[in-house]
């Protein structure tokens, strides 16, 4: 398979920032330095660079200049969602696989999370996202990213927010919801509580307990699905 030209030239960019040690949010060579650096064109450079500014490598700030960007994994949201939409059947097996790697991550870190010593002020604003799930959807993620915030590993962070954002960027495919507010809220209740008494097991008992609803979900479209999907009798 042939590599696109300006594929190879934003991978020259990016080793170029390596090489010179350039950090996030520190200014990136001019225009006309890439260009010369580089020994590529103007249009070259510039499609290089917006290439690179669409994956979150390099922020373009108009009138201020180019600069090191943070690569967040936010931005893989939609691409992630778009494969999920554009699997075989109708993107639920792509939705189960998603929500997989979700609890498997989670439930791994929910133990760890239980076992150190996690503060007053935090449970206490735990305890606060849970009772705004009444009436807030939102609540929901940021109480799983208040979970973690501790962890000291960024990309945890990020992959969560990823996966949670993909999930409910797809989730009508999944047809209505039922209104189960009040198990969301009892489930997340038992995650805090485990966390209180710093009792691993049973905050993973109460993180696959909580992700059994959204299995069960899935289970009852994938079945639908394929009833859908079943030649009628002749």
């Amino acid at each position: 398979m042939r590599v696109r030209a300006g594929a190879a030239l934003e991978e020259r960019i990016i080793e170029l920032i390596h090489e010179r040690g350039l950090a996030p949010g520190e200014a990136m060579p001019t225009e006309p330095q890439l260009m010369e650096v580089l020994g590529a064109s103007r249009n070259s450079v510039r499609e290089a660079i917006r290439a690179l500014q669409a994956l979150g490598i390099v922020d373009i700030r108009h009138g201020y200049g180019t600069f090191v960007g943070q690569a967040s994994l936010t931005g893989l949201t939609t691409s992630l969602a778009f494969r999920v939409r554009s699997s075989a059947g109708h993107g639920i097996r792509a939705i189960h696989d998603l929500v997989e790697v979700r609890e498997l991550l989670e439930t791994g870190l929910i133990g760890e999370v239980a076992r150190a010593r996690t503060s007053e002020a935090m449970l206490s604003a735990l305890d606060a996202l849970v009772t705004a799930m009444a009436h807030d959807p939102g609540a929901d993620r940021a109480f799983h990213a208040l979970l973690y915030e501790n962890c000291g590993n960024e990309l945890v962070l990020q992959l969560i927010g990823l996966f949670w954002d993909t999930y409910h960027e797809v989730e009508h495919l999944l047809g209505e919801p039922a209104d189960r507010t009040g198990d969301l809220i009892t489930n997340h209740r038992r995650i805090v509580d485990a966390l209180r008494t710093h009792d691993a097991d049973a905050a993973r008992d109460a993180m696959r307990l909580h992700f059994r609803d959204v299995r069960d979900r899935i289970t009852r479209a994938e079945a639908a699905a394929a009833t859908d999907e079943a030649p009628e009798a002749s």
